[in-house]
């Protein structure tokens, strides 16, 4: 007998059954993409905060060496008492520059009324590169302003001088000048553990007050032999001619690298200690440039 019963799977069935497998397999291969894609992304940010945590943690290191190297040049400083000491004859004494032969050809490059931002870094690159150490004369405001700089100076082995703390040129009267000049000592103290018995006046005025404390004081009064004029800004050939027409053996030469812009001064820099290099000339400290002259003054008294 003929089974005249329809087939459950018509056409309109098989095709309908192939589209829903066709969009299901679509849709699995979506599905397996995006998981795909979402593990590639997970991967790479992982990756990028692993290398942003790696970054983080050497400059941590790294400044955490820093902070260490200066606390333990810091301690070794403090034993020592002063940024550099100077013979004792030299104290109270006003010094303009070292008495020595014109075969001694050596010279102190001093630095005024930093620290100051930018400036001063640049200064203390360009020491640093020529390996020359300097004698930076400080403003007790600008120490409060800018600590880390100072702090700087002495970790490269440079000497600190008292320069007051406001940079005033009036007459100051007994107080206003042992305030100008103690509570600049005292905040360099606080900043890097040293002492100095190096003063500069500001603007080399010697009668208003603050050269008669210091040297009362038994700071050493440093003047200079050579002024570059660079606080007036001349274009720098003119400033590094001001330097050489008074240039000598056992010279101090007067730059800042504070108070103002001084990019000229460091844009001379380089040329200026190439010219003395060129010349025979040796960099010293005010400290060292002092003792070499009582030195000499030893040798000849014991000849004598």
């Amino acid at each position: 007998m003929i089974n005249n019963k329809q087939s459950l799977w018509t056409p309109g069935k098989l095709v309908g059954l192939l589209i829903l497998l066709c969009g299901g397999f679509s849709l699995g291969l979506i599905i397996f993409s995006k998981i795909n894609l979402f593990q590639f992304d997970s991967k790479q940010t992982i990756k990028n905060v692993n290398n942003v945590a790696a970054n983080v943690g050497t400059q941590q290191r790294v400044e955490e060496l820093k902070t260490a190297m200066l606390k333990s040049w810091q301690g070794e400083a403090q034993v020592k008492g002063f940024s550099d000491s100077i013979p004792s004859s030299f104290q109270g004494a006003i010094i303009d520059s070292a008495k020595l032969s014109p075969s001694q050809k050596v010279i102190a490059l001093t630095f005024d009324d930093g620290p100051w931002p930018e400036s001063t870094a640049e200064v203390l690159d360009i020491l640093k590169k020529n390996q020359i150490k300097g004698t930076f004369f400080v403003v007790g405001e600008n120490v409060k302003n800018y600590p880390n700089l100072l702090k700087q100076e002495i970790a490269e082995g440079h000497v600190i001088g008292n320069h007051t703390w406001h940079h005033w040129y009036q007459f100051l009267n007994p107080q206003a000048a042992a305030y100008e000049i103690d509570h600049t000592e005292d905040i360099i103290f606080k900043t890097t553990g040293l002492k100095t018995n190096l003063f500069r006046p500001p603007g080399g005025v010697m009668h208003n007050g603050v050269v008669d404390y210091a040297r009362n004081s038994k700071y050493a009064i440093i003047m200079w032999s050579s002024d570059s004029v660079d606080y007036s800004r001349p274009p720098v050939p003119k400033l590094i001619s001001n330097i050489f027409r008074e240039a000598k053996s056992g010279g101090i030469v007067l730059m800042h690298d504070g108070g103002g812009n001084r990019s000229r001064t460091v844009q001379a820099l380089p040329e200026i200690i190439d010219n003395f290099r060129n010349q025979g000339y040796r960099f010293v400290t005010i400290p060292e440039l002092l003792e070499i002259q009582d030195k000499n003054q030893k040798l000849i008294e014991n000849k004598k």
